[in-house]
C-alpha cells in the first residue's frame, strides 16, 4: 500500500488523515530557540540548524548544525525522535554538545508539540571538574507554521 492508502492513515477509503509529527520544517521552544529540520529520509534520519534564541541573551553562540533521527510516523501516532546539537561558539575554545530525547505530540485542536529532556555537555578542564560539564532539561517545542 502506498502512503495515501494506508490502513493507518485512512478512515474510510474517501477520508485520508494528514500525516503529523514528520518533524521536518521549522519549530519554536519554549524559551525562544528555534529549530529547521530538513525533509527526513527514509529511514528516519534528518539534519538541520538550531539558532538560539532571547534566553540565550547576548551570547556567543550561532547558528548550530544538527542531526538526527525519527522513528517512523506512519506506524505510530506520536513517535520518539532524538538528535544532537554540535554547539558553534564565537571566539570560544569552548565544546559543547546537546543531545536532546523526546516525542511528538499531536493536540486535539491538530497543534503538533515536541517534549523532549536534553542534555548539555561543556567540554571539562579535567577529571575534577567533570562533575560540573554536564547539564539536564527539558524543552516543549511547537511548529511553526
Amino acid at each position: 500500500a502506498d502512503l495515501l492508502t494506508s490502513p493507518i492513515l485512512s478512515w474510510a477509503p474517501s477520508t485520508v488523515l494528514a500525516l503529523q509529527c514528520l518533524l521536518s520544517g521549522s519549530w519554536r521552544s519554549d524559551t525562544g530557540c528555534r529549530m529547521v529540520v530538513s525533509v527526513l529520509s527514509k529511514d528516519g534520519r534528518f539534519s538541520g540548524s538550531y539558532l538560539p534564541g532571547p534566553a540565550a541573551g547576548n551570547s556567543e553562540i550561532l547558528t548550530s548544525p544538527l542531526e538526527g533521527s525519527q522513528q517512523d510516523a506512519r506506524l505510530v501516532p506520536h513517535p520518539t525522535f532524538s538528535f544532537i546539537v554540535h554547539w558553534q561558539l564565537r571566539d570560544s575554545d569552548t565544546t559543547r554538545t546537546t543531545a536532546f530525547l523526546g516525542q511528538c505530540y499531536t493536540g486535539t485542536n491538530g497543534e503538533e508539540t515536541l517534549h523532549a529532556l536534553w542534555l548539555l555537555r561543556e567540554a571539562a578542564d579535567s577529571p575534577a571538574e567533570d562533575w560540573k560539564a554536564t547539564r539536564v532539561g527539558t524543552s516543549i517545542f511547537t511548529r511553526i507554521k
